[in-house]
């Protein structure tokens, strides 16, 4: 255990290195010279000269490309190593999208594929969502996606190499260079080649995500991320996996990410017999935490943080999230999903899994309830120090936030956090 408590300001870049490059690159920029380039088609070049591949899929792909290079551009304030972070993210994300297009290309028999009843956890960010994922990732019948597979999609692992593919190790490498570099962001996000990883991550690859919207503030980008289309993002989520599992037959996914909150319609158009479960949590806590963490990922690659101005966009797009996702909510015959308080989870973890099987007309299996009580009396606490965060910091009271969200909690009863 590490009781070190790291806030946003921590996730500074205090490397003498990095930030002889940043100099660098602020003394380019104050001669006209933007390095790296972040033209969108500078970066789908990027992609197709990496991959030597060339179709991109639907259309859509190039309107959300201009969209976040445009934002990045004229409202981040990206500093050189930020300018390199976005462009490398935008690449990697063309770059798999160009992977598993052509893969389902070359493998028309994935379509076989069904997806059945997959469990979809959505709810906030910080609200339990990963605790939740886990546990039913520990079903033996269920499989989560997991973070190495969601970086290096392509090709599929297949089921008598997973265990020793090298991208496991290459994964684990890129995620110790962070936290060297990063410390900090280790006590805010579970990180680790093995771990259950969110739909965020396949939804990069067509950049309709709020994932990416965390590397820079791009709020132009993040209104029309809230109107855009999701459809093709479900699709190309579903096209993965499909390859997944063709590659390692698998009875049931174990999916979840906030993102699903903004598009309910369109998930279950995707997915219509999923087994959905929101998690709620005191807004007044996720709202600081999830405000700390985006300020944390994004203050080394701007030269103009303003932490108050980026959390108060998150908490403007929460209020939004929750709107759409209650909206859509109040549309759906009763028991379409299932509600579930993160203060229930932590006091029962057990018993809260077992009465959610039930609401499902299923029953944890004896190995499956072994496994949940092995796995809590084992799984690491604060292995990377502690989170800390203060609404303070961002203008804000307990008491100002739940009441900006009082409509949400007293819909779904959510209590206060002590």
């Amino acid at each position: 255990m590490n009781d070190k408590v790291y806030t946003f300001r921590d996730a500074k870049m205090s490397s003498l290195p990095l930030r002889l490059i940043n100099a660098i690159g602020a003394g380019a920029a104050a001669c006209g010279l933007q390095y790296p380039s972040l033209k969108a088609d500078d970066i789908r070049a990027a992609a197709q000269q990496r991959t030597g591949l060339s179709d991109f899929g639907d259309a859509g792909i190039h309107e959300a490309l201009q969209q976040y290079v445009d934002s990045a551009e004229n409202e981040s304030h990206l500093n050189l190593l930020g300018r390199f972070a976005a462009r490398n993210m935008l690449v990697n994300a063309l770059s798999n999208r160009l992977q598993v297009i052509d893969w389902a290309k070359q493998h028309p028999q994935i379509t076989d594929e069904q997806i059945e009843q997959p469990w979809i956890v959505v709810g906030l960010p910080r609200t339990g969502t990963s605790l939740l994922c886990s546990l039913l990732g520990l079903d033996p019948g269920s499989r989560p996606l997991l973070q190495w597979e969601a970086a290096r999609p392509m090709p599929p692992a297949e089921l008598a190499t997973a265990a020793e593919d090298p991208r496991i190790a290459a994964f684990a490498n890129d995620v110790k260079r962070v936290l060297q570099v990063s410390p900090a962001l280790g006590a805010m996000h579970p990180f680790g080649s093995t771990l259950a990883e969110e739909c965020t991550a396949v939804f990069t690859y067509s950049l309709r995500t709020i994932g990416i919207e965390t590397i820079a503030f791009v709020p132009s980008y993040g209104h029309w991320l809230d109107r855009c289309d999701m459809r093709p993002a479900y699709a190309l989520h579903k096209t993965v996996l499909q390859s997944f599992q063709y590659a390692q037959p698998t009875a049931r996914w174990v999916l979840k990410s906030p993102n699903h909150l903004w598009c309910l319609d369109a998930m279950l158009a995707t997915y219509p017999n999923a087994r959905v479960v929101w998690m709620h949590r005191d807004p007044a806590d996720v709202v600081t935490s999830l405000a700390s963490i985006n300020n944390a990922m994004q203050i080394s690659f701007t030269n103009k943080h303003d932490p108050v101005r980026v959390g108060n966009y998150w908490a403007d797009k929460l209020v939004d999230g929750i709107a759409k996702g209650s909206a859509f909510d109040a549309t759906q015959p009763e028991g379409w999903c299932q509600h579930i308080q993160y203060d229930d989870l932590m006091a029962d973890t057990a018993g809260t899994v077992e009465k959610l099987y039930r609401s499902f007309g299923d029953t944890v299996q004896p190995l499956h309830r072994r496994r949940i009580n092995t796995w809590l009396q084992h799984r690491p606490q604060n292995a990377f120090g502690r989170h800390g965060y203060d609404p303070r910091d961002f203008g804000w009271t307990q008491e100002d936030l739940r009441a900006r969200f009082s409509a949400y909690r007293q819909r779904y009863g959510i209590r206060s956090a002590p």
